[in-house]
């Protein structure tokens, strides 16, 4: 049954990934009238809804009792106030992230970005490595650097995405490729710390999404009030939300959902592959739905690439058994 889980969890991040990238996306670049809806303030309600949702799923587990609800989220959370501390570190991280993630989008084209953000997956390997003390075989090396080749030829930028119409400065793409960078490292060290708590610990998966979203709240609207203050109390935190915008929100929470089950029943490093391998669903929709996109032989080379280190990724080769004779 975990073996179909594994197989079902990281279905449906390839599609929740997919959908979020193509949303978010549209909804940054939408031409609309008013003001656009603040990314800081679309972290924060992600961050709740994740919480509402991981609530039902306890509510659900014991039975929808909410006398059992309260007990269980009192004793697991209240009282055990070191182990609920200890999810302030990766949810900072994972708030820090978001937040840059939008930083990224707004001021780097889409191939850079994606090109660049599939850093997260050598760093997550890296630091599967040296915290959990993870041993990956030479052909597991060996797919990682085929799947960097790989999703690097499939988004490589072309004399389209190099259009004169873009105006963006020197100095935005920098911040642009600092922001990918550092949210590369800290994807992978927060990735790997919350997998390392979750299999140190018989807490369920859903009470450790709870903490993490507590905390993500917090320091999300912090971030609120630091960076977009003045915005929020002059047009209101819900400023410029549509149903589009409702998608994204959803999407991302459904993200934080998806990501806990595959670290569950799979690795990060997995969740890597399922993250590329929607990166080239993204990219066959955009040509063929939203046609932006012009595919060439240097995609097609790399969309194999990528599938054929996702197989070899997870290839077991086994010893030859020695038959008995008679």
């Amino acid at each position: 049954m975990a073996h179909h889980l594994k197989y079902i969890s990281l279905g449906v991040l390839v599609f929740q990934t997919t959908s979020l990238v193509l949303t978010m996306r549209y909804s940054r670049t939408l031409k609309e009238e008013g003001p656009r809806y603040l990314s800081s303030t679309a972290v924060v309600a992600a961050e709740v809804l994740k919480i509402v949702a991981c609530i039902l799923l306890v509510f659900k587990d014991n039975n929808c009792n909410l006398r059992t609800l309260n007990r269980v989220l009192h004793d697991e959370i209240i009282k055990k106030p070191m182990e609920t501390i200890k999810l302030a570190i990766p949810s900072g991280i994972y708030t820090l992230q978001n937040n840059l993630l939008y930083v990224a989008l707004s001021n780097l084209d889409a191939a850079t970005y994606q090109v660049t953000y599939q850093l997260k997956i050598l760093t997550t390997a890296l630091f599967s490595v040296s915290m959990l003390q993870k041993k990956l075989t030479k052909y597991q090396w060996l797919s990682l650097l085929i799947l960097m080749a790989g999703v690097a030829l499939v988004q490589w930028p072309t004399d389209s995405t190099n259009t004169p119409s873009k105006e963006v400065s020197v100095g935005s793409g920098f911040v642009g490729l600092m922001a990918v960078l550092i949210a590369c490292f800290s994807s992978g060290f927060a990735g790997v710390y919350f997998e390392k708590i979750l299999k140190e610990t018989k807490q369920s998966v859903w009470i450790r999404n709870i903490q993490l979203g507590f905390f993500g709240w917090i320091f999300g609207l912090m971030g609120v009030f630091i960076y977009d203050g003045e915005r929020v109390s002059k047009e209101g935190f819900f400023q410029g939300y549509n149903n589009l915008t409702w998608a994204v929100v959803a999407l991302q929470a459904l993200g934080g959902l998806v990501i806990a089950a595959v670290i569950k029943y799979a690795d990060n490093i997995l969740k890597g592959f399922a993250t590329s391998l929607s990166i080239i669903l993204s990219t066959m929709i955009s040509y063929f739905w939203l046609q932006d996109f012009v595919p060439t032989s240097v995609f097609f080379i790399g969309a194999l690439l990528v599938i054929a280190a996702t197989f070899l990724y997870g290839y077991d080769p086994k010893p030859p058994t020695n038959p008995i004779k008679a």
